[in-house]
């Protein structure tokens, strides 16, 4: 039988990749190089799995093997007597026997030590002399009687589809075993002159021909099967390596983090010590406590080291909170606390920077909001650091909108919106990665670190909200930052004096594992008592 000698090629992915390419071209040259080392044309691991394949159907069918050739013996004996039908049924067992001893011979070598040219060249001499046996007493029952030859096509298609199922993992063998049959049966009827003859022979060959397609495509089935297999398993290897390897990178990530929180703990010690004396001797001399000075411009660079040591120092607590952050080792100090009270306190830290570039701050709370559940460090650091980018982005002249209130789902909300330059929708990502910064912020003469958004953001997230922002060119930017119900202190009305001191009540229904999990979180006081 023809094989074929391509290579099957996986489906393509939606996008060319380079990993793709390189395993796609690794696969090519395995394939061509296991097709050059290979006397079938497949994969030398193919060629073990098919001849494995062709000697277990043969031993898993020899005992039906057994009974159709004493059945066939024994019909026979009608036609060509006792000693002609015994002596070929003897024949045929002996060749039977043979193919199931190399049969097991075969299954007992260990796969390295398999010569499969050999062994195929073996398998195909015994199913050749199995059809010789069966050509045999074929052609013998011709020129006994008319009447056996219904039962000579019958007995030649039973041989053919046996052979056709039982060496399909070996077309060459079903071709050895199938052909002889066919072709001495068709050439004995053709012998006959007549027309039923002519008409059976037609019949034998059309058979061969259909036993042998059926034959093909249970091999084709068979090698896409082990193909599919061994691509699976190619594809499990990759697998187990890409975890492997991702868990060596892990490992790496996490001693690299480690080592990066010691050297933070260690850099802070370090650097807040020589930065606290810079910034007590420049206030020293910058306020002239000791006289004046004989430069003035002393005074003007006593300010500068001054104002440059608060900037250093406050962007080493920036690094150092969103390291901590990042290591899971930033703790929140919850406690209740008003909202909009912080983002008052805010404004008016804020408020003398705003009016030096004439921005004017509007204020809009919602009345009688309930406290809520929170660090008020956290909370005020997320206020400050985007009241701080809205000035720092808002021209001068520009306005501000200091939102507070609830939320749709009973949550509570800070918006802060200014009317800056905005920031492209392509570049909030980048605005919102640890040190990244939108083209606009590069242009500005008042840069960062590119530390304040991800650090607000990040707090926001250790208290189960959610971070908005929203821009458009020309138009603005507004940040929304929403706090979770769960957070919100509910109130309960005041305690009656003139109400027993011991009122009977029902027991409380024990609540489920998510409601206690939820009060868990909150507060064990409320408002009003």
């Amino acid at each position: 039988m023809p094989v074929s000698s391509e290579p099957s090629r996986p489906p393509e992915p939606s996008r060319d990749t380079s990993a793709f390419k390189r395993r796609l071209t690794a696969q090519y040259v395995r394939d061509a190089r296991d097709r050059l080392t290979s006397s079938s044309g497949t994969r030398p691991a193919f060629d073990y799995e098919l001849l494995r394949q062709y000697a277990q159907n043969r031993l898993s069918a020899s005992l039906a093997i057994l009974l159709l050739v004493a059945t066939v013996g024994v019909l026979s004996s009608l036609w060509t007597g006792a000693a002609a039908a015994g002596v070929w049924t003897a024949a045929v067992l002996v060749i039977h026997a043979v193919i199931v001893t190399k049969c097991r011979q075969f299954l007992d070598l260990p796969a390295a030590e398999v010569r499969y040219r050999q062994w195929r060249i073996r398998f195909v001499l015994l199913d050749l002399a199995n059809g010789l046996a069966w050509t045999f007493i074929l052609i013998h029952l011709v020129g006994v009687d008319e009447n056996s030859g219904t039962f000579m096509l019958f007995v030649m298609l039973l041989v053919v589809a046996i052979s056709s199922m039982l060496a399909s993992s070996l077309p060459l063998a079903v071709f050895a075993a199938s052909f002889p049959v066919t072709a001495a049966v068709a050439f004995a009827f053709m012998l006959h002159g007549t027309l039923r003859g002519t008409v059976l022979a037609v019949m034998a060959l059309t058979a061969q021909a259909y036993f042998a397609l059926l034959a093909y495509r249970l091999y084709s089935t068979t090698l896409a099967t082990l193909e599919a297999r061994a691509e699976k398993d190619a594809l499990i290897g990759e697998l187990e390596q890409a975890k492997s390897i991702s868990d060596e990178a892990r490992r790496r990530a996490e001693a690299a983090n480690i080592a990066k929180s010691r050297f933070l703990a260690q850099m802070s010690h370090e650097l807040r010590t020589p930065l606290n004396a810079i910034l007590g001797f420049s206030e020293v001399m910058k306020s002239e406590v000791f006289g004046p000075h004989a430069v003035p411009a002393y005074k003007e660079y006593s300010a500068d080291i001054h104002n440059s040591g608060v900037h250093l120092l406050g962007l080493i607590n920036e690094i150092l909170d969103l390291s901590r952050i990042e290591a899971g080792r930033y703790e929140l100090n919850e406690e209740s606390i008003s909202l909009a009270a912080v983002v008052q306190d805010c404004h008016h830290l804020l408020k003398l920077r705003a009016s030096n570039r004439g921005i004017v701050i509007h204020e809009m709370f919602e009345p009688d909001l309930p406290r809520l559940w929170a660090d008020e460090r956290a909370v005020r650091q997320i206020c400050l650091n985007l009241l701080s980018n809205a000035i720092k982005f808002t021209p001068q002249g520009g306005e501000i909108w200091l939102k507070v209130g609830w939320t749709a789902s009973g949550g509570q909300y800070l918006s802060v919106k200014d009317t800056g330059p905005g920031i492209p929708e392509e570049e909030i990502p980048v605005v919102l990665a640890t040190f990244g910064q939108g083209s606009n912020a590069i242009k500005s003469a008042e840069q960062g670190a590119g530390l304040g958004l991800p650090i607000a953001k990040s707090l926001v997230d250790l208290h189960g909200g959610s971070f908005t922002l929203k821009s458009k060119l020309r138009i603005g930017t507004e940040v929304v930052v929403a706090f979770p119900p769960e957070r919100v202190v509910t109130a309960m009305a005041p305690v009656n004096e003139g109400a027993p001191s011991i009122v009977p009540a029902e027991p409380a229904p024990v609540p489920a594992p998510a409601e206690r999990s939820r009060a868990a979180r909150r507060p064990l006081f409320r408002i009003g008592l």
